[in-house]
């Protein structure tokens, strides 16, 4: 066993999957990131991208994508101003690796997922 799997082992809250997966617990963030993933984007571009989404919902899933170093800022020196969002190589590498992976499972098993869901709801409501 490694010194990693040891750590994790024994602190399994401060284990870096943990740390990895959090970063689907938020609704939104997966969206932000695939609607990066084919460049930089302004604000609006990104709520009319992804459709749905509150300009609030957006300000907080952009700031926690900005702390997690998944997207950077780029504020352009024009008049008027021009802010743009963009994958860092980090998020580049989470869309292209994990989220794709993901993207791949859901096709292959999705509607398993759905039914094996519904069961277990009717299950719940009985």
């Amino acid at each position: 066993m490694s010194d990693h799997e040891a750590h994790c082992y024994e602190l399994v809250a401060d284990c870096r999957l943990r740390a990895a997966t959090d970063l689907f617990a938020h609704t939104w963030d997966p969206v932000v990131l695939a609607a990066l993933h084919l460049g930089p984007r302004r604000r609006r571009e990104l709520r009319a991208a992804i459709g749905g989404i509150s300009d609030k919902v957006l300000t907080d899933t952009l700031h926690r994508l900005l702390a997690n170093g998944l997207v950077d800022r780029h504020a352009h020196a024009e008049a008027p101003p021009r802010v743009e969002y963009g994958l860092t190589s980090l998020g580049q590498s989470l869309v292209d690796g994990p989220m794709r992976a993901l993207g791949l499972w859901t096709i292959e098993h999705g509607d398993e997922l759905l039914a094996a869901q519904e069961k277990g709801a009717r299950r719940a409501s009985t």
